[in-house]
Protein backbone atom coordinates (compact mmCIF):
# COMPACT_ATOMS: atom_id res chain seq x y z
CA UNK A 1 0.00 0.00 0.00
CA UNK A 2 1.52 3.49 -1.04
CA UNK A 3 1.77 6.37 1.54
CA UNK A 4 0.26 9.40 -0.60
CA UNK A 5 1.71 13.08 0.48
CA UNK A 6 -0.88 15.21 2.67
CA UNK A 7 -1.02 17.61 -0.08
CA UNK A 8 -2.69 16.12 -3.00
CA UNK A 9 -3.22 17.20 -6.62
CA UNK A 10 -7.10 18.37 -5.63
CA UNK A 11 -6.44 20.06 -2.53
CA UNK A 12 -7.51 24.00 -2.08
CA UNK A 13 -5.11 26.50 -3.54
CA UNK A 14 -4.61 29.94 -2.10
CA UNK A 15 -3.37 32.76 -3.47
CA UNK A 16 0.11 33.00 -2.22
CA UNK A 17 0.67 29.72 -3.15
CA UNK A 18 -0.49 30.48 -6.55
CA UNK A 19 1.61 33.41 -6.71
CA UNK A 20 4.90 31.05 -4.84
CA UNK A 21 6.38 30.13 -8.31
CA UNK A 22 5.74 33.61 -9.85
CA UNK A 23 8.44 36.45 -10.30
CA UNK A 24 6.62 38.92 -7.58
CA UNK A 25 8.76 41.60 -7.96
CA UNK A 26 8.44 42.17 -11.11
CA UNK A 27 4.04 41.43 -11.22
CA UNK A 28 4.37 44.00 -8.54
CA UNK A 29 5.96 46.69 -10.55
CA UNK A 30 3.68 45.58 -13.76
CA UNK A 31 0.26 46.72 -10.90
CA UNK A 32 2.03 49.75 -9.58
CA UNK A 33 2.85 50.73 -13.08
CA UNK A 34 -0.70 49.80 -14.07
CA UNK A 35 -2.67 51.27 -11.30
CA UNK A 36 -0.75 53.43 -9.29
CA UNK A 37 1.53 53.49 -6.57
CA UNK A 38 -1.32 53.17 -4.15
CA UNK A 39 -2.38 49.93 -5.68
CA UNK A 40 -2.20 45.96 -3.80
CA UNK A 41 -3.26 42.47 -3.91
CA UNK A 42 -4.69 41.37 -0.76
CA UNK A 43 -6.19 37.62 0.43
CA UNK A 44 -9.51 36.72 1.30
CA UNK A 45 -8.92 37.51 4.42
CA UNK A 46 -6.96 41.52 3.41
CA UNK A 47 -3.63 40.06 4.38
CA UNK A 48 -1.28 41.93 1.58
CA UNK A 49 0.15 40.16 -0.60
CA UNK A 50 1.65 42.12 -3.63
CA UNK A 51 1.71 46.44 -3.46
CA UNK A 52 1.63 49.30 -1.39
CA UNK A 53 -0.47 49.97 1.54
CA UNK A 54 -2.85 52.78 -0.06
CA UNK A 55 -5.16 55.74 1.57
CA UNK A 56 -7.86 54.78 3.41
CA UNK A 57 -10.00 56.89 1.52
CA UNK A 58 -8.62 55.84 -1.94
CA UNK A 59 -8.85 52.03 -1.69
CA UNK A 60 -11.32 50.20 -3.69
CA UNK A 61 -12.23 46.36 -4.43
CA UNK A 62 -12.14 44.47 -6.93
CA UNK A 63 -12.09 40.68 -6.37
CA UNK A 64 -9.51 38.56 -8.18
CA UNK A 65 -11.27 34.83 -9.42
CA UNK A 66 -9.91 30.99 -10.05
CA UNK A 67 -12.77 29.10 -11.25
CA UNK A 68 -15.92 31.39 -10.67
CA UNK A 69 -14.65 31.52 -6.39
CA UNK A 70 -12.59 34.93 -5.44
CA UNK A 71 -9.61 33.87 -3.85
CA UNK A 72 -8.63 37.61 -3.42
CA UNK A 73 -9.01 41.35 -4.08
CA UNK A 74 -7.29 43.89 -6.31
CA UNK A 75 -7.37 47.32 -4.18
CA UNK A 76 -6.64 50.72 -5.54
CA UNK A 77 -8.46 54.01 -6.42
CA UNK A 78 -9.18 53.26 -10.11
CA UNK A 79 -11.96 50.53 -10.05
CA UNK A 80 -12.01 49.90 -13.51
CA UNK A 81 -8.32 49.61 -13.97
CA UNK A 82 -8.46 47.40 -11.31
CA UNK A 83 -11.37 45.50 -13.51
CA UNK A 84 -8.95 45.30 -16.16
CA UNK A 85 -5.30 44.10 -14.28
CA UNK A 86 -7.63 41.73 -12.54
CA UNK A 87 -8.43 39.89 -15.58
CA UNK A 88 -4.80 39.70 -16.35
CA UNK A 89 -4.16 38.49 -13.25
CA UNK A 90 -6.43 35.64 -13.33
CA UNK A 91 -5.07 34.45 -16.30
CA UNK A 92 -2.09 33.91 -14.64
CA UNK A 93 -3.37 32.73 -11.44
CA UNK A 94 -4.94 29.86 -13.44
CA UNK A 95 -1.82 29.34 -15.98
CA UNK A 96 -0.14 28.71 -11.78
CA UNK A 97 -2.95 26.26 -10.68
CA UNK A 98 -2.80 24.34 -14.12
CA UNK A 99 0.86 24.03 -13.22
CA UNK A 100 1.34 23.56 -9.78
CA UNK A 101 -1.55 20.83 -10.26
CA UNK A 102 0.59 19.29 -13.21
CA UNK A 103 3.50 19.32 -10.47
CA UNK A 104 1.74 17.90 -7.89
CA UNK A 105 0.64 15.18 -10.18
CA UNK A 106 4.39 14.29 -11.10
CA UNK A 107 5.19 14.51 -7.28
CA UNK A 108 2.51 12.11 -6.28
CA UNK A 109 4.03 9.78 -9.41
CA UNK A 110 7.36 9.84 -8.10
CA UNK A 111 6.51 9.58 -4.28
CA UNK A 112 4.63 6.38 -5.43
CA UNK A 113 7.31 5.35 -7.16
CA UNK A 114 10.03 5.69 -4.22
CA UNK A 115 7.63 3.94 -1.97
CA UNK A 116 7.96 1.29 -4.36
CA UNK A 117 11.63 1.10 -4.63
CA UNK A 118 11.90 1.24 -0.85
CA UNK A 119 9.98 -1.86 -1.07
CA UNK A 120 11.85 -3.55 -3.53
CA UNK A 121 14.96 -2.32 -1.52
CA UNK A 122 13.55 -3.66 1.39
CA UNK A 123 12.69 -7.11 -0.06
CA UNK A 124 16.25 -7.32 -1.10
CA UNK A 125 17.92 -6.43 1.63
CA UNK A 126 16.03 -9.27 3.31
CA UNK A 127 16.83 -11.57 0.16
CA UNK A 128 20.48 -11.01 0.59
CA UNK A 129 20.39 -10.93 4.44
CA UNK A 130 19.15 -15.13 3.36
CA UNK A 131 21.41 -15.48 0.76
CA UNK A 132 24.31 -14.18 3.24
CA UNK A 133 22.66 -16.68 6.00
CA UNK A 134 22.62 -20.10 3.65
CA UNK A 135 26.33 -19.37 2.14
CA UNK A 136 27.73 -19.25 5.87
CA UNK A 137 25.67 -22.52 6.26
CA UNK A 138 26.45 -24.07 2.83
CA UNK A 139 28.92 -25.93 3.38
CA UNK A 140 27.30 -27.37 7.33
CA UNK A 141 24.29 -28.33 4.95
CA UNK A 142 25.73 -29.53 1.64
CA UNK A 143 27.91 -32.05 4.42
CA UNK A 144 24.53 -32.95 6.05
CA UNK A 145 23.12 -33.24 2.29
CA UNK A 146 26.49 -35.82 1.51
CA UNK A 147 25.97 -37.93 4.48
CA UNK A 148 22.51 -38.29 3.99
CA UNK A 149 23.07 -39.49 0.09
CA UNK A 150 25.81 -41.89 1.33
CA UNK A 151 23.37 -43.17 3.98
CA UNK A 152 21.04 -43.95 1.10
CA UNK A 153 23.55 -45.44 -1.39
CA UNK A 154 24.72 -47.80 1.46
CA UNK A 155 21.03 -48.66 2.05
CA UNK A 156 20.60 -49.23 -1.37
CA UNK A 157 23.86 -51.22 -1.77
CA UNK A 158 22.66 -53.81 1.30
CA UNK A 159 18.97 -54.00 -0.14
CA UNK A 160 20.60 -55.37 -3.22
CA UNK A 161 23.53 -57.59 -1.11
CA UNK A 162 20.26 -58.82 0.63
CA UNK A 163 18.81 -59.89 -2.34
CA UNK A 164 21.44 -61.43 -4.00
CA UNK A 165 22.47 -63.52 -0.92
CA UNK A 166 18.37 -64.56 -0.89
CA UNK A 167 19.23 -65.24 -4.56
CA UNK A 168 22.12 -67.75 -3.85
CA UNK A 169 20.88 -69.44 -0.65
CA UNK A 170 18.41 -71.86 -2.78
CA UNK A 171 21.58 -72.15 -4.99
CA UNK A 172 24.27 -72.63 -2.99
CA UNK A 173 22.56 -74.93 -0.89
CA UNK A 174 21.47 -77.33 -3.67
CA UNK A 175 25.54 -77.16 -4.32
CA UNK A 176 26.64 -78.41 -1.35
CA UNK A 177 23.88 -80.86 -1.17
CA UNK A 178 25.10 -82.83 -3.93
CA UNK A 179 28.17 -83.31 -2.58
CA UNK A 180 26.94 -84.29 0.96
CA UNK A 181 24.39 -86.27 -0.10
CA UNK A 182 26.63 -88.76 -2.32
CA UNK A 183 29.48 -88.67 0.30
CA UNK A 184 26.52 -89.91 2.82
CA UNK A 185 25.41 -92.52 0.28
CA UNK A 186 29.15 -94.04 0.01
CA UNK A 187 29.30 -93.69 3.75
CA UNK A 188 26.50 -96.04 3.84
CA UNK A 189 27.82 -98.28 1.65
CA UNK A 190 30.93 -98.79 3.17
CA UNK A 191 29.10 -99.93 6.37
CA UNK A 192 28.59 -102.27 4.53
CA UNK A 193 31.62 -103.03 3.08
CA UNK A 194 32.70 -103.05 6.60
CA UNK A 195 30.32 -105.63 7.49
CA UNK A 196 31.48 -107.93 4.98
CA UNK A 197 34.61 -107.74 5.98
CA UNK A 198 33.49 -108.50 9.53
CA UNK A 199 31.69 -111.60 7.60
CA UNK A 200 34.84 -112.63 5.84
CA UNK A 201 36.93 -112.13 9.28
CA UNK A 202 34.55 -114.40 10.62
CA UNK A 203 34.26 -117.03 8.08
CA UNK A 204 38.47 -117.48 8.33
CA UNK A 205 38.50 -117.87 12.61
CA UNK A 206 35.51 -120.58 12.04
CA UNK A 207 37.91 -122.17 9.40
CA UNK A 208 36.59 -121.84 6.50
CA UNK A 209 38.95 -121.56 3.21
CA UNK A 210 40.53 -118.34 2.48
CA UNK A 211 39.57 -118.90 -1.00
CA UNK A 212 36.14 -119.67 -0.70
CA UNK A 213 35.16 -117.20 2.04
CA UNK A 214 37.69 -114.65 -0.26
CA UNK A 215 35.18 -115.39 -3.07
CA UNK A 216 31.93 -115.58 -1.14
CA UNK A 217 32.38 -112.19 0.10
CA UNK A 218 33.57 -110.59 -3.10
CA UNK A 219 36.18 -108.96 -1.46
CA UNK A 220 38.08 -108.44 -4.64
CA UNK A 221 35.51 -106.24 -5.96
CA UNK A 222 35.06 -104.70 -2.08
CA UNK A 223 38.52 -103.24 -2.30
CA UNK A 224 38.43 -102.03 -5.77
CA UNK A 225 34.85 -99.71 -4.92
CA UNK A 226 35.95 -99.27 -1.76
CA UNK A 227 38.62 -97.25 -2.83
CA UNK A 228 36.59 -95.77 -5.54
CA UNK A 229 34.27 -94.57 -2.75
CA UNK A 230 36.86 -93.33 -0.65
CA UNK A 231 38.62 -91.21 -3.45
CA UNK A 232 35.00 -89.83 -4.05
CA UNK A 233 34.14 -88.78 -0.71
CA UNK A 234 37.56 -86.87 -0.97
CA UNK A 235 36.19 -84.92 -3.93
CA UNK A 236 33.00 -84.11 -2.72
CA UNK A 237 34.17 -82.89 0.96
CA UNK A 238 37.04 -80.73 -1.51
CA UNK A 239 33.92 -79.63 -3.59
CA UNK A 240 31.89 -78.18 -0.67
CA UNK A 241 35.21 -77.10 0.54
CA UNK A 242 36.07 -75.01 -2.52
CA UNK A 243 32.39 -73.71 -2.26
CA UNK A 244 32.43 -72.57 1.27
CA UNK A 245 35.69 -70.56 0.03
CA UNK A 246 34.36 -68.42 -2.66
CA UNK A 247 31.34 -67.58 -1.13
CA UNK A 248 33.14 -66.44 1.65
CA UNK A 249 35.27 -64.58 -0.94
CA UNK A 250 32.64 -62.86 -2.51
CA UNK A 251 30.49 -62.37 0.41
CA UNK A 252 33.58 -59.81 1.78
CA UNK A 253 31.31 -56.89 0.53
CA UNK A 254 32.13 -54.84 3.50
CA UNK A 255 35.32 -54.80 3.27
CA UNK A 256 36.28 -50.95 2.39
CA UNK A 257 40.05 -51.12 1.06
CA UNK A 258 40.98 -51.56 -1.94
CA UNK A 259 43.44 -53.72 -2.89
CA UNK A 260 45.63 -55.31 -6.07
CA UNK A 261 42.94 -58.31 -7.67
CA UNK A 262 43.06 -60.34 -10.16
CA UNK A 263 39.81 -59.73 -12.23
CA UNK A 264 39.65 -63.29 -13.65
CA UNK A 265 40.06 -65.06 -10.90
CA UNK A 266 37.39 -62.72 -9.58
CA UNK A 267 35.08 -63.61 -12.14
CA UNK A 268 35.96 -67.62 -11.76
CA UNK A 269 34.75 -66.97 -8.16
CA UNK A 270 31.57 -65.53 -8.73
CA UNK A 271 30.68 -68.11 -11.71
CA UNK A 272 31.68 -70.78 -8.92
CA UNK A 273 29.07 -68.92 -6.27
CA UNK A 274 26.54 -68.53 -8.69
CA UNK A 275 27.09 -71.36 -11.32
CA UNK A 276 24.06 -73.57 -10.25
CA UNK A 277 22.14 -71.17 -10.39
CA UNK A 278 22.59 -69.65 -13.64
CA UNK A 279 23.26 -73.06 -15.45
CA UNK A 280 19.19 -73.85 -14.56
CA UNK A 281 19.14 -71.49 -17.24
CA UNK A 282 21.91 -70.64 -19.35
CA UNK A 283 25.27 -72.40 -20.29
CA UNK A 284 27.97 -70.12 -18.71
CA UNK A 285 30.84 -69.94 -20.97
CA UNK A 286 34.54 -67.93 -19.51
CA UNK A 287 36.57 -66.31 -21.80
CA UNK A 288 39.45 -64.77 -19.84
CA UNK A 289 42.44 -63.56 -21.66
CA UNK A 290 45.31 -62.41 -19.21
CA UNK A 291 44.78 -58.59 -17.77
CA UNK A 292 46.88 -56.70 -14.97
CA UNK A 293 46.01 -56.72 -11.44
CA UNK A 294 43.33 -53.73 -10.60
CA UNK A 295 43.60 -51.76 -7.60
CA UNK A 296 39.75 -51.72 -6.94
CA UNK A 297 37.31 -53.53 -3.98
CA UNK A 298 36.89 -56.49 -4.79
CA UNK A 299 33.91 -57.26 -2.88
CA UNK A 300 32.12 -54.36 -4.38
CA UNK A 301 33.08 -55.89 -7.85
CA UNK A 302 32.08 -59.52 -7.52
CA UNK A 303 28.16 -58.10 -6.93
CA UNK A 304 28.23 -56.18 -10.36
CA UNK A 305 29.45 -59.51 -11.90
CA UNK A 306 27.06 -61.58 -10.07
CA UNK A 307 24.07 -58.53 -10.87
CA UNK A 308 25.35 -59.37 -14.04
CA UNK A 309 24.79 -62.94 -14.95
CA UNK A 310 21.83 -63.07 -12.84
CA UNK A 311 20.25 -60.44 -15.51
CA UNK A 312 21.75 -62.49 -18.25
CA UNK A 313 20.50 -65.68 -16.96
CA UNK A 314 17.17 -64.14 -16.44
CA UNK A 315 16.94 -62.94 -19.99
CA UNK A 316 16.61 -66.81 -21.36
CA UNK A 317 13.00 -66.93 -20.24
CA UNK A 318 11.58 -70.54 -21.51
CA UNK A 319 14.97 -71.07 -23.39
CA UNK A 320 17.68 -72.03 -22.19
CA UNK A 321 20.55 -69.88 -23.95
CA UNK A 322 24.37 -69.53 -23.00
CA UNK A 323 25.76 -66.82 -20.70
CA UNK A 324 29.54 -65.69 -21.91
CA UNK A 325 31.43 -63.94 -19.93
CA UNK A 326 34.59 -62.23 -21.95
CA UNK A 327 37.95 -60.18 -20.68
CA UNK A 328 40.70 -58.06 -22.08
CA UNK A 329 42.89 -55.46 -21.57
CA UNK A 330 43.62 -52.55 -23.86
CA UNK A 331 45.61 -49.09 -23.43
CA UNK A 332 45.41 -49.70 -19.21
CA UNK A 333 42.13 -50.79 -19.58
CA UNK A 334 40.33 -53.58 -18.47
CA UNK A 335 37.19 -54.48 -20.30
CA UNK A 336 34.74 -57.08 -19.06
CA UNK A 337 31.68 -58.27 -21.49
CA UNK A 338 28.86 -60.27 -20.26
CA UNK A 339 26.60 -61.20 -23.22
CA UNK A 340 23.36 -63.58 -22.99
CA UNK A 341 21.42 -64.76 -26.26
CA UNK A 342 18.41 -64.19 -24.78
CA UNK A 343 15.39 -61.95 -25.10
CA UNK A 344 16.68 -58.45 -25.76
CA UNK A 345 15.50 -55.08 -24.13
CA UNK A 346 13.80 -52.78 -26.45
CA UNK A 347 14.78 -49.01 -26.76
CA UNK A 348 11.90 -47.60 -24.94
CA UNK A 349 13.59 -49.46 -21.95
CA UNK A 350 17.10 -49.41 -22.73
CA UNK A 351 17.44 -45.90 -21.28
CA UNK A 352 15.87 -46.51 -17.71
CA UNK A 353 17.50 -50.05 -16.79
CA UNK A 354 20.25 -47.89 -14.61
CA UNK A 355 17.38 -46.27 -12.80
CA UNK A 356 16.16 -47.49 -9.23
CA UNK A 357 13.76 -49.75 -9.15
CA UNK A 358 12.89 -50.44 -12.76
CA UNK A 359 13.64 -53.80 -13.88
CA UNK A 360 12.58 -55.28 -16.92
CA UNK A 361 11.15 -58.84 -14.95
CA UNK A 362 8.01 -59.56 -13.70
CA UNK A 363 6.64 -58.37 -10.38
CA UNK A 364 8.34 -60.02 -7.74
CA UNK A 365 11.06 -61.10 -9.90
CA UNK A 366 13.54 -58.72 -8.43
CA UNK A 367 14.43 -55.18 -6.30
CA UNK A 368 15.13 -53.21 -9.35
CA UNK A 369 17.84 -52.33 -7.79
CA UNK A 370 21.02 -54.64 -9.45
CA UNK A 371 21.85 -52.49 -12.20
CA UNK A 372 21.88 -49.09 -10.22
CA UNK A 373 24.49 -50.38 -7.46
CA UNK A 374 26.56 -52.21 -10.28
CA UNK A 375 26.31 -48.74 -12.24
CA UNK A 376 27.30 -46.63 -8.95
CA UNK A 377 29.71 -49.01 -8.36
CA UNK A 378 31.60 -49.34 -11.60
CA UNK A 379 31.53 -45.41 -11.33
CA UNK A 380 32.97 -45.21 -8.16
CA UNK A 381 35.62 -46.90 -9.66
CA UNK A 382 36.57 -44.75 -12.51
CA UNK A 383 35.04 -46.56 -15.42
CA UNK A 384 31.81 -46.66 -17.25
CA UNK A 385 29.15 -49.57 -17.74
CA UNK A 386 27.32 -49.56 -20.88
CA UNK A 387 24.76 -51.83 -22.48
CA UNK A 388 24.10 -52.93 -26.53
CA UNK A 389 20.71 -54.86 -26.77
CA UNK A 390 18.58 -56.00 -29.92
CA UNK A 391 15.28 -57.82 -29.18
CA UNK A 392 14.99 -61.44 -29.59
CA UNK A 393 19.06 -61.20 -30.16
CA UNK A 394 20.49 -60.74 -26.81
CA UNK A 395 22.22 -58.45 -24.60
CA UNK A 396 25.89 -57.42 -23.84
CA UNK A 397 26.74 -55.31 -20.98
CA UNK A 398 30.50 -53.71 -21.38
CA UNK A 399 32.58 -52.87 -17.90
CA UNK A 400 35.30 -50.32 -18.35
CA UNK A 401 37.55 -50.43 -15.38
CA UNK A 402 41.02 -47.72 -15.92
CA UNK A 403 43.82 -49.70 -14.97
CA UNK A 404 45.93 -47.31 -12.44
CA UNK A 405 49.83 -47.57 -12.42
Amino acid sequence: MHILPEKTFDSELQLKDLLSDTNQTKLTQAILTLLGEDARLVDLYGEPVLGQEPTAQAAQRCPVCVEIEPIGYLECSDIDKASAVGKIIEQLLKIAQRNQMMSSLHLEAVHADYEQLQQKHQALSESEARLRELTEHLEQRVEEQVHVIENSQRQLFQAEKLASVGQLAAGVAHEINNPIGFVRSNMQTAGQYVKQFERFAQALKQGTPLTQAWQKEDIEFLLEDFQTLVQENIDGIDRVARIVSDLKEFSNVDHEEDELTDINHLIETVSNVASSQIQQKAELVLKLEPVPLLHCNPGHLGQVFLNMMQNSAQAMEDKRGQVTVTSEATNDTITVRIIDNGKGISEEKLSRIFEPFFTTQKVGSGTGLGLTVSHDIITAHGGSLDVESKVGTGTTFIIRLPVKR
